[in-house]
């Protein structure tokens, strides 16, 4: 007589595991998809620098690390940034080794105005199927950075 093994019933490491390579493929498809609809004219790599240049100048060492790009990638980003008026470097005062980079009025209102197509076509998907999109983006964002802060804390 052949018995034959059901297979045993996932882990509860294994269920988030697999929960986590779902939520990753999502976010990263997200992602393309908003950048996409952003519309920018941008590279990922040159919006991810004036992303990190929002809340002012920034040392290129620094840029490097918060954009996870190596120090020699966030110099050509830079240049073709400044190429085109939408930031500029500068040698810091008090140092003159140090180079910093700043975002300039014309590359705010291209970050601005992407994120104005991006928060209009999520809307718009939004509106296609769900009841509360406020809600739905609130839940999202608060799902996010309580992941983000478990993150963090476990990396400090």
């Amino acid at each position: 007589m052949h018995q034959s093994s059901s297979p045993a019933a996932p882990t509860d490491e294994q269920r988030i595991e697999c929960a986590a390579r779902g939520l990753l493929r999502g976010i990263g498809r997200l992602s393309q998809t908003l950048f996409r609809t952003g519309d920018f004219g941008l590279t990922r790599s040159q919006a991810a620098v004036l992303d990190a240049l929002e809340d002012g100048p920034r040392r290129v060492t620094a840029l490097a690390a918060y954009t996870g790009m190596a120090q020699p990638r966030v110099t050509v980003v830079l240049q073709s940034l400044e190429g085109r008026g939408l930031a500029s470097r500068a040698r810091c005062a008090p140092d003159r080794r140090v180079v910093e980079a700043s975002m300039t009025p014309a590359g705010r209102e291209l970050l601005d105005e992407g994120r104005r197509r991006m928060a209009a076509a999520l809307l718009k998907g939004l509106d296609a199927g769900v009841d509360d999109s406020e809600r739905a983006v609130g839940a999202a964002r608060d799902a996010l950075t309580t992941l983000l802060n478990a993150m963090e804390s476990e990396t400090s």
